[in-house]
């Protein structure tokens, strides 16, 4: 709003010399870093009250899992209060509604996402962590249920976002392929056809909420993680969003693409704030009010800045964590009883291996970090 507002402003400001103290706002960049200042803000001036708010209403953990071991390990979480995810999720849309280009339809659309998503995971929350307070067996959303929800919105992404401005809507990036030579596409790209795009809009959207969500299982390791790789889509949608930059590094143009660091700078400040109460040991969990949105939105970013594959390396670990998950319950059908895994998603394996929380999370960090690093570089090797 305030962007908007100098926008329509502008030439009132420069005719009564306004204009060069409030220019800065038209700087991509300072809007990008302002995002995260504003949501990290947010998240800490909000957090006290919302997690009283939520004791208040008797809202924890509605239970770790089935295994006994993994039952002893964190028995001292049960009365932590979760959806904290409302914090993240609020304090993202306000810093973008306040410093983001509302015209620009990819960033309405990344706002859709955001809010679709909190509220799937709004609701599953609440249905779960109520149920004994209803007197009814329901926890939760059935898995369907989120499944066709997690699927409208891949479908509705993949449906506005087809042959969208630029020479490379839907190209198909991979790492190390060039996109432009002499300054035009490459003759030897491939596109996607428009189902493909629907099909991968839906994997990725629906894919990143649910790995996120299934890694959101220790103090600090989702929130954390995901404010490292939001670090690397705001350089990302820099690179996008200007025409030469892109064609100098030989990777898709996206107009418009720069509005996505102002989106992804909030996600990264509301993650850092959240993680001063998420943090060990944790005031609140951000729950599947948190962790869907923030997937979503990390699927989002792949889609409309058509780097799918660099955003994928960026985040392995929520990857391994969600492949874990898959490996465990498959091997365990096929055999009758028998795990790969300790525990699954594989973190908890890591804990009862004798790793501390403390090391799991940070080590994680670290993996990240080094991926993130690894895959901008790999903008650069074309």
């Amino acid at each position: 709003m305030l962007y908007l507002l100098l926008d329509k402003l502008r030439p009132w400001l420069v005719e009564v010399g306004l204009y060069r103290y409030l220019q800065i706002l038209d700087q991509v960049e300072f809007r990008a870093l302002s995002a995260a200042v504003i949501a990290f803000v947010l998240v800490l001036a909000f957090g006290r009250r919302t997690i009283r708010f939520l004791v208040g209403l008797k809202i924890g953990d509605a239970g770790v899992s089935d295994a006994e071991a993994l039952r002893s390990v964190t028995a001292g979480k049960k009365n932590t209060p979760t959806m904290g995810g409302i914090l993240i999720a609020g304090a993202i849309l306000v810093a973008v509604l306040l410093l983001a280009d509302l015209t620009a339809f990819s960033v309405k659309l990344g706002i859709l996402v955001l809010v679709w998503m909190a509220a799937i995971g709004g609701a599953d929350d609440w249905l779960k962590l109520t149920a004994a307070r209803r007197g009814t067996g329901r926890q939760g959303l059935y898995g369907w249920e989120k499944l066709v929800f997690q699927i409208g919105i891949g479908l509705l992404v993949g449906w506005f976002l087809w042959g969208q401005p630029g020479d490379m809507g839907n190209v198909v990036n991979l790492p190390f392929q060039k996109t432009y030579e002499a300054g035009e596409p490459a003759p030897d790209l491939f596109y996607f056809t428009r189902i493909e795009f629907l099909l991968v809009a839906v994997l990725m959207l629906a894919g990143m909420s649910n790995a996120v969500n299934i890694t959101d299982g220790m103090d600090g390791l989702a929130a954390g993680n995901t404010a490292i790789v939001a670090f690397g889509v705001v350089v990302l949608g820099l690179i996008a969003g200007s025409s030469s930059t892109a064609k100098l590094l030989l990777v898709p143009w996206v107009p418009g693409g720069d509005e996505m660091a102002v989106l992804a700078g909030a996600m990264a400040g509301a993650c850092l704030g959240f993680l001063w109460w998420n943090c060990a040991p944790a005031h609140v969990f951000m729950g599947d009010t948190g962790s869907l949105c923030l997937g979503g939105l990390l699927g989002y970013f792949a889609i409309v800045l058509r780097q799918e594959a660099v955003i994928l390396i960026m985040c392995g670990v929520f990857l391994i964590e969600i492949t874990s998950v898959v490996l465990q319950v498959a091997y365990f059908k096929r055999t009758g009883g028998k795990r790969i895994f300790k525990c699954a998603p594989i973190h908890h394996h890591f804990h009862l291996s004798g790793w501390t929380e403390n090391q799991v999370v940070v080590r994680a960090y670290i993996v990240t970090i080094f991926l993130v690093i690894a895959s901008l570089a790999s903008i650069k090797v074309r």
